[in-house]
């Protein structure tokens, strides 16, 4: 495996999304971050600090997650339907170099977004004299970063396979599973049916548990958990993240183009 090949994929990738206009979600998020700030205060007088700032952090999520679902399904397949994918995999350029490539370079691209839409985000909170717990607000995005990392790589893996559309929908699927995946445990363990608890713990062990990378609650009260568990979580979702990207290079080296 070249670095220097996955690199100019990565790159290429970058640039890539960047033509796409991404970036204007950041003004995007900006005024939705105003007028929440302008109209939250005229519904909860007592409580409309902290749900300016849990606005603002599921508004980042949101977008964040949108960008890595739609781009992510269709990194390939744009690839195949512009037949630029003959060309590619022609070169001395693995499977594996083009995949993690492709995950580097939307990464890449989210960081950008998440970085930028924080900045923006704590700019505004001091502008209109909101208090927030600035470390767990940043450790907070930082975990956001390794979630819209692993949603994109579930959208690598189905993006492979299966058509944008669908590849789309099955990722937006396993991404609200995954944020819920221990409330279907909780939900199979209360119907008292063991084929019930069989299929829901096993779409547990399956799904990806992203209720270990969503820290918004958390942080808007900073109470955020232990540095063990944080680094457990961490290190879950990056082998996650692995493993979803193996599978992904496994089925793009056994398609034919």
């Amino acid at each position: 495996m070249n670095v220097g090949r996955i690199w100019a994929v990565a790159s290429n990738g970058f640039r890539e999304v960047i033509r796409d206009r991404v970036l204007y979600l950041i003004g995007l998020f900006a005024l939705l971050l105003i007028m929440a700030m302008r109209l939250l205060p005229e519904v909860a007088t007592t409580t409309s600090d902290k749900m300016v700032i849990d606005f603002g952090l599921a508004a980042i999520e949101i977008l964040g997650v949108i960008v890595a679902v739609f781009v992510g399904t269709g990194l390939i397949n744009k690839e195949i339907d512009k037949r630029t994918v003959l060309v590619l995999v022609a070169k001395p350029l693995s499977g594996a170099e083009f995949i993690i490539g492709k995950h580097l370079g939307l990464s890449g691209v989210l960081g950008v977004l998440v970085l930028a839409m924080g900045i923006i985000y704590r700019v505004l909170l001091s502008f209109g004299k909101i208090y927030y717990p600035i470390s767990s607000i940043q450790v907070s995005h930082l975990f956001l970063f390794l979630e819209l990392c692993l949603i994109t790589a579930v959208a690598l893996v189905f993006g492979v396979f299966t058509s944008s559309l669908l590849a789309t929908m099955l990722s937006f699927g396993v991404y609200l599973m995954g944020n819920f995946s221990r409330d279907l445990v909780e939900l199979g363990n209360l119907s008292k049916n063991s084929s019930i608890q069989a299929m829901t713990e096993g779409l547990y062990l399956v799904l990806p548990d992203l209720s270990r990378l969503n820290l918004k609650n958390e942080a808007v009260y900073g109470s955020l958990p232990s540095a063990m568990t944080l680094l457990g979580n961490g290190i879950y979702a990056l082998l996650y993240t692995t493993i979803l990207l193996a599978i992904a290079i496994l089925l793009f080296s056994r398609r034919q183009f």
